[in-house]
């Protein structure tokens, strides 16, 4: 196996691991479930955190490794585009189109907002 895939592996994992805590400290400890809240936070704070991982990445010439245990594992383990998409069917199922619409739309120009921040942020670090 080579040195990539057991970054990414390992980064998936704490990143999977990080969501799962978020969502119990969110829904089942703080906030109740109304709005995913736990979602849209992981994906906006993970969209940040892409950006600073890359500008971090290109800037310090961290080694392919690294960069891929921060970005493809735990950036991809921690986000979730599949629990997104299944928070909105959710909502449109049982008829909030509006709170649909302001949730995909939130997640889509703050998660780009977010990305951009992050990058800015490596890069002045």
């Amino acid at each position: 196996m080579s040195k990539e895939l057991i970054a990414i592996f390992l980064g998936g994992g704490i990143g999977s691991v990080l969501r799962y805590c978020v969502q119990m400290a969110l829904h089942e400890r703080i906030i109740p479930y109304s709005f995913p809240w736990a979602t849209f936070t992981v994906n906006i704070l993970g969209s940040f955190l892409i950006g600073l991982f890359y500008s971090l990445s290109a800037r310090f010439n961290l080694s392919t490794e690294v960069r891929m245990l921060l970005t493809t594992g735990l950036c991809g383990g921690f986000t979730t585009f599949s629990t997104f998409s299944n928070d909105g069917l959710i909502m449109i199922k049982q008829g909030f189109y509006g709170m649909f619409i302001l949730y995909t739309l939130l997640s889509i120009i703050l998660g780009i907002t977010a990305a951009f921040a992050g990058g800015a942020c490596g890069r002045y670090i």
